[in-house]
């Protein structure tokens, strides 16, 4: 296999990144907005299953997808906040806070026991991700405060088994 080939899935993981930072030159909610925002949804899926797929997996991968799902979750809070501000309850945000507490405890935990950032690609990360990723989708229909209610419990137990995981065992993979 080429190195060429072995690097399509970083390939796909910058494109998400550059993507990503777009829209935050698109307007929130529009229909250009929602093109590029499914765009990084797709190539957040894609990079993992061609890199799982073709055993092209690689740490650098890892870190690299770690890091755009950094940026995706920066950039969205830029974006959508202020219509979440306007929309959520309030009680709803002091779940955001703790479930923010346990995941900034989490990297913190590794960074200092293990000297290196680490996020686990974890299936309660995995549906996580997904359920903030459909948020600014649903926005405007009556099930969506639920949805942010069962995203933010997910993303909580996520994150706290995160945490736990970094505080007992005894190295990260």
């Amino acid at each position: 296999m080429t190195s060429t080939f072995k690097n399509i899935p970083n390939y796909i993981t910058v494109m998400r990144m550059v993507g990503t930072i777009a829209l935050l030159f698109r307007k929130p909610l529009s229909a250009l907005f929602y093109t590029v925002y499914a765009l990084t949804g797709i190539t957040d899926v894609l990079d993992g299953f061609i890199a799982r797929k073709f055993k092209i997996t690689s740490e650098i991968g890892a870190k690299l997808d770690s890091m755009a799902d950094l940026i995706f979750y920066a950039v969205m809070f830029i974006m959508i906040m202020p219509y979440l501000w306007e929309i959520l309850p309030p009680v709803m945000w002091y779940g955001v806070t703790l479930v923010l507490l346990l995941r900034l405890s989490a990297y913190l935990t590794a960074a200092i026991r293990f000297k290196r950032f680490a996020a686990t690609h974890s299936l309660l990360n995995k549906i996580t991700g997904a359920l903030v990723f459909i948020i600014p989708f649903v926005i405007l229909f009556d099930f969506f405060v639920p949805v942010c209610w069962v995203s933010c419990i997910v993303s909580g137990i996520g994150s706290l088994s995160e945490l736990i995981k970094y505080l007992t065992f005894k190295k990260v993979s």
